[in-house]
């Protein structure tokens, strides 16, 4: 016997912990279970570096888990929660170790992904399956769980609160100067091989300087290999056309940077998602993962997609062989993106901002 949904949930529990880009992308979802029943309680579970990027999103409470405190943390966050019992648990990260901290949680019912779907056994820690749903984007994998609930409004709005503070810091950068924002590196973990060359983001940079008269602000952490990255960019630019800023933000700076860029040039990370959540253009850089499953959600059409060249000539499989997920896990995938590649996108994107969106040619304090 199926364990029943809740008609009128007053409580809600969310959990996922990780990582950036797919925080923003459930973000529509919760905003629909708020729309659908404004006076339920939502409390999301989430990572330590994912809640300083949303801390501050409407009627949400926030409860904090940093993977580094292992064990010790889930207990400490089980003692929290010792008097909370949700209606219904959305789990939405599959992933054993989010599936382990389930347990300490008490739920009237809990909710994960389909078979299909799910990963590291994530269906024996759930008592409801979503229905199955082949070839969806991440986004819309999220929106599965309000769908399942019964939601009847799942158009998209995220909202996400960025301070005042946040905009004084990107000013402190930018001044109020028009540029683009350039995220080159990706998330460094093992056979990750997301990104692209210094020299193609090079090849980008004099373009946009020299024919829009746009500087570019680069971004991304404080790790050896990403400044490694910024400093071979620079040089191979002009003087003037980069403002280094690798390192150098805070996530709710960086976010206040996205939403006042012209547009976004990254590979498939945080940013891109960023970008999308903040209705900034944005061109990704897609070679080693499947742009339909996870690329940003409303400027698909501006992306650079190599990934069916990448599964051809380094899988030897067509797109129909391969399953939803599959990565392209060899180092010189995102070299099948070429420079003049990713200048079209950005003339087309840009192009289209300002015929869609002509207050963005505009500093913020004039619109």
């Amino acid at each position: 016997m199926k364990h029943p949904l809740p008609a009128q949930p007053r409580h809600i529990g969310v959990l996922r912990l990780s990582a950036l880009g797919d925080v923003c992308n459930l973000v529509p979802t919760v905003r629909a279970l708020q729309r659908q029943w404004p006076e339920a309680r939502i409390t999301w579970i989430i990572g330590k570096g994912e809640h300083s990027l949303l801390a501050g999103l409407s009627g949400v409470e926030f409860v904090v888990y940093d993977k580094a405190t292992g064990l010790a943390g889930m207990r400490a966050l089980w003692r929290e929660l010792a008097d909370t019992r949700f209606d219904v648990l959305l789990h939405m990260q599959q992933a054993l170790r989010a599936s382990v901290l389930s347990l300490g949680l008490k739920a009237e019912v809990r909710v994960g992904y389909d078979r299909a779907r799910a990963k590291d056994a994530q269906h024996w820690f759930t008592h409801r399956q979503l229905a199955p749903h082949s070839r969806a984007h991440v986004l819309d994998s999220f929106l599965d769980f309000a769908r399942l609930l019964g939601v009847e409004d799942l158009s998209l709005a995220w909202d996400l609160p960025v301070p005042d503070a946040a905009f004084d810091e990107a000013r402190t950068l930018t001044g109020d100067a028009p540029y683009l924002l350039m995220s080159p590196c990706a998330n460094p973990r093992l056979r990750n091989f997301r990104n692209w060359s210094a020299e193609g983001y090079a090849a980008v940079i004099q373009h946009a300087w020299q024919q829009r008269g746009l500087p570019t602000l680069l971004t991304g952490g404080g790790s050896t290999e990403e400044r490694e990255m910024g400093e071979r960019i620079q040089s191979l630019c002009e003087p003037g056309s980069v403002i280094d800023a690798i390192g150098g933000t805070s996530l709710k700076g960086l976010l206040a940077l996205i939403a006042r860029a012209r547009a976004v040039i990254a590979p498939d990370s945080g940013p891109v998602h960023m970008a999308n959540a903040m209705g900034t253009p944005v061109v990704g850089l897609f070679a080693t993962t499947n742009l339909d499953r996870s690329g940003p959600y409303c400027w698909r059409e501006f992306v650079v997609n190599r990934y069916p060249d990448a599964v051809r000539t380094y899988l030897h499989k067509s797109l129909e062989e391969v399953s939803w997920g599959q990565r392209v896990r060899h180092p010189d995938a995102m070299s099948l993106i070429h420079a003049e590649d990713v200048i079209e996108r950005l003339e087309a994107v840009l192009d289209h901002a300002a015929a869609t969106h002509p207050e963005r040619e505009l500093p913020d304090d004039e619109t």
